[in-house]
């Protein structure tokens, strides 16, 4: 998941960079607030948290009595979690490269990404240990997810170990780490060959699962949820950090193309059409096939009509005061809710539920997620962000410019 702040981000100016929405004031950077992609980031989260919620049944979590309602609901939101997954790694992309500044350094962007994503990410790994991952967790395993390389292993009960949202994070820091680099040298790409890159990196990420399976031995381990599917080949194509860059890339690439005034803008409406037929498609294909490559470029055509409408000070549906609020805490509830979900059914007794009060309960581990959310955003990470993103400078001693002698000081002085 991506995790940046939107709700004000500048412009780059130099170059083929100039801002979508007419010009600056000469020599100054225009300051955008991007609102509707703020907005956009909880119904990403969202279908997060819906199919978390289809997969305790799977792990350990029996909270709806019938077997059939619990298999019903997995096939419903299936690839729900994968499309909010692919949704956040291109959007990291796209936001990074729009906020970044000709003047910024490698070491102070990691620092602010560190001190953005660390903090929560550690408190929420040490709840999920208190709550339920201690006792069926080995140190190993804990170590690995503590430290974000538990996507480098290609076994699920490492990659998704102690808190099973915490896997894209360590995604995530493969592309803060690249991105100085990436940044780099997309700039160097004429402004009239960014589509044709952005195209040939669509096209990678597509072709990715197929060259997944043809090149990448099954192996004797398959998914549980899906027992046609090989864990090796899904591993690769879906959770190996290098792949994934792919998909960092492709946001990086739109986010210069809208900025320079070359991306074709087909609007939210029509994007947002696309990225639901390409879920509906995706109960057609593999799940290799449907967690990734069907979705990606529907969901950088809504990041990229999402961002412009905002340029173009255009209404949207997400730009409003509650969605960009759950937007600013989604960050936080993406790596929260699944610890609040275990936690509040061990809390209620450890029970299985009917159809009809598992709905309820539901709708009470989204209120309690949010609220959880609403606290980690306030109490630590705004904080965090605020006060040590930005390293203060010291300040300069200046020297008192001495005021011209009098006759009368110098005799004084000679004396």
């Amino acid at each position: 998941m991506s995790t940046d702040s939107m709700r004000v981000t500048e412009l780059e100016t130099a170059g083929s960079t100039s801002p979508p929405a007419g010009p600056a004031a000469p020599g100054r950077a225009r300051v955008i607030r991007l609102d509707t992609l703020t907005g956009l980031r909880f119904p990403a989260a969202f279908v997060v948290f819906l199919y978390h919620a289809a997969l305790l049944a799977f792990l350990g979590v029996p909270w709806l009595s019938s077997s059939s309602a619990a298999v019903s609901y997995y096939d419903a939101v299936a690839h729900a979690g994968a499309l909010g997954v692919t949704f956040f790694f291109v959007l990291s992309g796209f936001v990074l490269t729009w906020s970044a500044r000709e003047t910024d350094t490698a070491p102070r962007f990691w620092r602010r990404r560190f001190l953005k994503i660390v903090p929560n990410y550690v408190l929420v790994w040490a709840l999920a240990m208190l709550v339920f991952a201690a006792p069926i967790t080995d140190t190993t395993i804990g170590l690995l997810n503590f430290f974000m390389v538990q996507v480098w292993y290609p076994d699920f009960a490492i990659n998704f170990g102690v808190n099973p949202a915490g896997w894209s994070l360590g995604v995530e820091a493969v592309f803060y780490l690249l991105f100085p680099v990436l940044i780099h040298w997309i700039r160097k790409i004429p402004a009239h060959r960014l589509n044709l890159w952005a195209a040939a990196v669509a096209a990678g990420i597509i072709a990715t699962p197929f060259l997944s399976e043809l090149l990448v031995p099954a192996g004797t381990a398959m998914m549980d949820t899906e027992p046609d599917t090989s864990v090796n080949q899904y591993f690769v194509s879906y959770i190996l950090p290098l792949p994934r860059v792919l998909d960092f890339a492709l946001g990086i690439l739109v986010a210069r193309s809208v900025m320079a005034g070359r991306w074709r803008n087909i609007g939210m409406v029509w994007s947002g059409i696309l990225l639901a037929a390409s879920y509906a498609v995706g109960y057609f294909l593999p799940p290799i096939y449907s967690t990734r490559a069907v979705c990606v470029i529907p969901a950088a055509l809504l990041i990229a009509a999402g961002a412009i409408a905002d340029a173009e000070g255009r209404f949207t549906l997400f730009r409003n005061r509650v969605m960009v609020w759950l937007g600013d805490i989604s960050f936080a509830f993406y790596l929260v809710h699944y610890t609040v979900m275990v936690g509040l059914w061990k809390l209620l007794g450890s029970k299985a539920y009917s159809v009809p009060e598992a709905v309820a309960l539901a709708v009470l581990f989204i209120a309690a997620g949010i609220l959880a959310s609403w606290a980690l955003y306030a109490l630590v990470e705004r904080p965090i962000t605020r006060r040590w993103s930005n390293p203060r400078k010291k300040p300069v001693a200046v020297r008192p410019t001495p005021e011209p002698l009098s006759l009368a000081t110098q005799g004084a002085g000679e004396r």
